[in-house]
């Protein structure tokens, strides 16, 4: 099946790296039109760009943690772009605490961060875009959650807390913007050769971690790329609110 985007705006989030810019890569591929979203590192913004093939996409910069920024962003992509057919919703953050040793402020600070990050921002995006969608009587969103929404976070409590929360918001959303034919979909990857991942997937824990899996590897950024551009595509409508999980079978449910 050959997935064609041809005039469709695509916006992902967190593109400048990994998943997100595997992500773009592929929708350009297909015809579509970015919009490539960074929040600190603009230069690797700009390699992402380069790597995408076409024209007229655009780099864009907002903190996820600021709604202000959120709303700049999308006013920024629809000045530029006319609209937005598509939300990737990758961006995010990971940090690890020890729960024995951590200090109060420094939880709750973590807390925050990580919250407002993963999940606040996310649902304050998804508002500005899904109500632009909803005018517009199309769209479709998909959320990058994790298997660690499902199986427990004992050293990221607030990344693990944040990502089933982000579960819920899309499951949410996918019942209340389905008679508006506006899609939501979440991805939930297990671990991912990411720069981000790539600590923890050295030496001896790295093997143990490649081990969950039978497979005895952990995914690519192009084997989560490929899920989402395939959610965003036609045809796929009635699997709104699914949460697909691609972890090789290194965590299963039923």
């Amino acid at each position: 099946m050959i997935l064609s985007f041809k005039n469709k705006k695509v916006l992902v989030t967190g593109a400048s790296r990994g998943i997100g810019r595997a992500t773009a890569i592929l929708f350009a591929e297909s015809g579509a039109t970015l919009a490539i979203h960074y929040n600190n590192n603009k230069e690797k913004a700009e390699e992402t760009l380069k790597m995408c093939a076409g024209e007229d996409h655009i780099i864009v910069q907002a903190d996820m943690k600021n709604p202000d920024s959120l709303k700049q962003m999308v006013e920024q992509v629809t000045g530029s772009l006319g609209r937005i057919d598509i939300l990737v919703n990758n961006a995010g953050i990971y940090e690890e605490v020890d729960f024995h040793r951590i200090t109060y402020t420094d939880w709750q600070e973590a807390w925050e961060r990580t919250i407002n990050t993963n999940l606040t921002g996310v649902a304050n995006l998804s508002f500005l875009v899904a109500n632009l969608m909803v005018e517009k009587g199309s769209g479709r969103i998909v959320n990058v959650s994790s298997r660690g929404a499902f199986r427990g976070e004992p050293t990221a409590f607030a990344y693990g807390a944040g990502k089933a929360g982000l579960n819920q918001l899309g499951q949410s959303m996918a019942k209340a913007l389905a008679p508006y034919n506006v899609y939501v979909f979440t991805v939930a990857p297990g671990w991912v050769d990411t720069d981000m991942a790539a600590s923890g997937l050295e030496g001896t824990p790295g093997d143990k971690v490649r081990a969950q899996s039978p497979l005895n590897r952990v995914a690519t950024p192009d084997e989560i790329a490929r899920a989402v551009v395939f959610l965003a595509s036609e045809g796929t409508a009635y699997m709104t609110g699914c949460i697909l999980d691609i972890n090789g079978a290194s965590y299963l449910r039923s």
